[in-house]
């Protein structure tokens, strides 16, 4: 657990995008050690690639978007939150279009994909980012903060004027076995009245029932209901921890956010990279410094 990892072998996730509505695959790939997390358009001319970075975040409204020279790529957090929660360091993403597969709504079948490919530790040391003291952020209503916390945590709070969500909280540590087990099947959720404006514009065609949790003024409309009773705020968690992989670096650290969606969790990130101070490069099992130390026990209730 304390060397960088990426996939023993390549693997498919095909399904279908959510604005064409058209078939599309992406393929997970193996990476030599101190790479990061890249996309690369595997169909367009000289193989063009794009770092998964806060420097390459160009939207967060309902999705995270990261633009290049060469292209753009959106809805990447059900995808990536998968490699935050496995602690998958290297890893290429090849994409045979402009869109990543939907799959269900939720990183199900991305996370699957990646535990079939096999998980392979590679020779060099994975170096931390260890948070010594509080960074926060907050606009308005919406607060997001990370505290110093020995190992990844996540809290999240929403508050949605609507029958079917309300107010839901939950905190949780993040590993490999509660992700895929409570976080991982969490599916996106949006509103009738905005997946049929979507529509009217051309967007969203792949967008369903089999794909979102879709409601109208009153209720959830998918047939089967819920996964769990609280999966809003689940999916909340998801969307976090796939925004965390901008950060380019594995997190340890206890981060908790207040009716905040992508817009807050980017800045968050870009706030962490410029705290530089509140923060040091730890190699778990080779050195946690003194002051690291000090603060390895520190919860939010302190």
């Amino acid at each position: 657990m304390f060397f960088q990892k990426t996939v023993r072998k390549t693997i498919e996730v095909k399904g279908i995008g959510i604005h064409s509505g058209q078939p599309c695959t992406l393929k997970f790939c193996p990476a030599p050690a101190d790479t990061g997390v890249y996309f690369i358009r595997a169909d367009l001319s000289g193989r063009p690639f794009l770092k998964v970075s806060s420097t390459h975040v160009q939207a967060v409204h309902y999705q995270t978007v990261l633009g290049g020279e060469h292209f753009k790529v959106a809805t990447i957090e059900h995808c990536v939150s998968a490699l935050s929660a496995l602690r998958l360091d290297n890893v290429y993403i090849e994409l045979d279009g402009p869109e990543i597969p939907i799959c269900d709504g939720s990183a199900l079948q991305f996370t699957e994909a990646l535990l079939k490919a096999e998980l392979v530790e590679l020779d060099q040391p994975r170096k931390y980012c260890y948070i010594l003291e509080p960074i926060s952020y907050t606009e308005g209503d919406k607060h997001a903060y990370v505290v110093p916390y020995h190992g990844l945590r996540v809290g999240v709070t929403i508050d949605f004027d609507h029958p079917a969500i309300g107010k839901e909280s939950l905190d949780m540590e993040i590993t490999e076995q509660s992700f895929l087990r409570e976080i991982a099947p969490a599916r996106t959720f949006g509103f009738l009245k905005d997946a049929e404006a979507l529509k009217a514009a051309g967007l969203a065609k792949g967008g369903g029932l089999d794909n979102c949790i879709i409601m109208d003024e009153a209720r959830v409309l998918n047939p089967e209901g819920l996964r769990f009773k609280d999966e809003f705020v689940r999916h909340k968690i998801l969307d976090a921890l796939g925004d965390l992989v901008t950060l380019e670096m594995p997190l340890m650290g206890h981060v908790v956010l207040h009716k905040a969606g992508h817009d807050i969790m980017n800045k968050l990130v870009k706030k962490i990279i410029a705290s530089p101070q509140s923060y040091k490069f730890v190699e778990l099992g080779v050195d946690i410094s003194t002051e690291a130390k000090k603060f390895a026990n520190w919860s939010v209730n302190d």
